[in-house]
């Protein structure tokens, strides 16, 4: 997949946003200076599908407090969420999911998919009636079942475009 650098970025953080030693991006990438990225550069991030070959993409709105799964563009369903708190704000953007780990324990219910945005992902609860509010510290939360069936459908390199 094709990552585009955004404002801020560094070669090192984008390695531990797609959790990649900085050096297989380095390889991937054999005419790219580490010291000198710049916004709008694409960068190769190896072992992740081109998410344009995808058939399903994930849509958030943070003020809405839902989650959209779509195929090819259509929705399928629509899912309740929660979302971060003021001062730890869900991050708006654009991700992928890079992994998934079952029964990851604790406040993350029985499912958690990270984003390409570290220390962050979708995930279950163990507090049901937070779904809905804005109380975390920016994930997103989603009911166990429906996290756990949107992990059955979507694999690993999904799109996810978070907005307000």
């Amino acid at each position: 997949m094709i990552h585009t650098v955004k404002t801020g970025e560094t070669l090192n953080q984008i390695s531990r946003d797609y959790r990649l030693p900085l050096r297989t991006i380095i390889r991937a990438n054999p005419t790219i200076n580490p010291s000198l990225i710049y916004p709008g550069q694409l960068i190769v991030i190896p072992g992740f599908p081109d998410p344009s070959t995808l058939l399903y993409q994930i849509e958030v709105s943070t003020s809405n407090r839902y989650l959209r799964l779509k195929k090819n563009g259509r929705l399928q369903k629509q899912y309740p969420i929660a979302v971060g708190r003021i001062l730890h704000a869900t991050p708006t953007g654009n991700y992928i999911i890079i992994n998934k780990a079952p029964n990851p324990g604790g406040p993350f219910g029985t499912m958690w998919m990270s984003l390409s945005k570290e220390h962050y992902g979708i995930h279950g609860t163990n507090d049901p009636n937070s779904i809905g509010k804005a109380v975390s510290r920016g994930c997103i939360r989603m009911h166990n079942r429906d996290v756990e069936e949107l992990a059955a459908i979507v694999p690993i390199g999904t799109p996810v475009f978070i907005h307000p």
